[in-house]
């Protein structure tokens, strides 16, 4: 039966566009960097007292994240971009803890989505299924954190597949936030090192 898996996995990925692939996630890393120094233009150009509204950029780096994370099969760079511009301008620690937390409630949605059942949930065809699944089941709440760490592939299969077998919401979202909260880290400072790296993104 694994060996059936396996020939499927390879013959679906077979048909996938990896050029294509990662064209689009260049983009989308791109067009995030890109929406980040028009937040922070912006805010700049409107000289707002910044000080003051701390507790509001916080606050709306958890709701952005938590509507980005949301979708399901549907990856979005406006979360990230928010962040970037947020950590220009504060503690990018806590914009990252903040945007992890929210993130990790946002991809509840597609965990919840699982319960409802395999057919209805998961896309037919949906190259690299049968191998999530197989690493969730072998590795539970680390393939979980793997998944959420990693930056190129969606985490919404991971989600869906761990409601599927109804991992406990305990180790779900633990594992959720292990694998965000350094990724949005990283992503921070690769970003706010990317517009003080080229001199035409600067504010």
């Amino acid at each position: 039966m694994e060996e059936k898996q396996k020939q499927s996995l390879r013959e679906q990925l077979k048909t996938v566009k990896w050029g294509s692939l990662l064209l689009t996630f260049g983009a989308l890393i791109a067009l995030s960097f890109l929406l980040a120094w028009g937040l922070n233009s912006l805010v700049d150009s409107l000289d707002i007292p910044l000080d003051e509204y701390a507790w509001l950029t916080y606050l709306l780096v958890f709701v952005m994240s938590i509507l980005a994370n949301a979708t399901v099969i549907a990856p979005v760079p406006f979360a990230i971009s928010i962040m970037v511009a947020a950590a220009t301008n504060f503690n990018p620690v806590l914009v990252a803890l903040f945007g992890a937390l929210g993130g990790s409630l946002g991809e509840m949605s597609g965990y919840f989505a699982g319960r409802l059942g395999k057919k209805l949930a998961i896309p037919e065809g949906l190259v690299g299924y049968n191998r999530v699944e197989i690493w969730i089941q072998k590795y539970g709440a680390w393939a979980i954190a793997f998944l959420a760490a990693q930056p190129i592939v969606p985490f919404d299969v991971g989600g869906l597949i761990a409601g599927l077998a109804r991992m406990p919401v305990h180790k779900f979202l633990p594992a959720l936030f292990l694998g965000k909260f350094p990724k949005y880290i990283i992503l921070i400072y690769a970003g706010i090192g990317l517009m003080d790296w080229l001199p035409f993104l600067k504010a």
